[in-house]
């Protein structure tokens, strides 16, 4: 089958039928993640900050099992119970983000699974392949280089 299951020790498990990320070619869909402690399987202990740290904790945990890190995340999807608490989320959130940051739309719902506070799910695009092309030159290119294409990298193919 073309869809990978991405699942990790260090991330919680799934709660039902759902698989904490599927990947397809360079696309990952992550699965919303809620507080969860993975080594307990309870919501971690503290309010929306501690909550949203631990969310953003299990992200990075699955996107380590594909070698990727925040960075490659593109959108997110932030639900929360309650956006009276939205600046103490934003807070943590922004620790874990660079810019560009990823798009994002953050709603609020009347309920999350286990009574937590947060899910956060996410868009990710797998662009190691492509960043080790444009850092080792033409290696990428499979040596199918020919000047009537244009060139492989960047107008420059391998020399030629």
């Amino acid at each position: 089958m073309l869809i990978q299951e991405i699942t990790s020790a260090n991330a919680p498990k799934a709660i039902g039928p759902y698989t904490p990320a599927v990947k397809l070619g360079d696309f990952v869909y992550m699965s919303g993640q809620i507080p969860v402690d993975p080594a307990s399987g309870e919501i971690v202990a503290g309010g929306i900050q501690e909550q949203t740290h631990q969310v953003l904790k299990n992200i990075e945990a699955l996107l380590a099992e594909m070698n990727l890190e925040m960075r490659h995340i593109v959108k997110t999807t932030v639900f929360m119970t309650d956006l009276g608490e939205f600046n103490a989320m934003n807070e943590i959130y922004a620790t874990y983000f660079d810019r560009p940051y990823p798009a994002r739309s953050t709603v609020q719902v009347g309920a999350l699974p286990k009574g937590a506070k947060v899910e956060i799910e996410c868009l990710v695009i797998d662009t190691l392949v492509y960043e080790r092309q444009m850092q080792g030159g033409c290696g990428g290119c499979g040596g199918g280089c020919s000047s009537d294409e244009g060139g492989c990298c960047g107008g420059d193919c391998c020399g030629e």
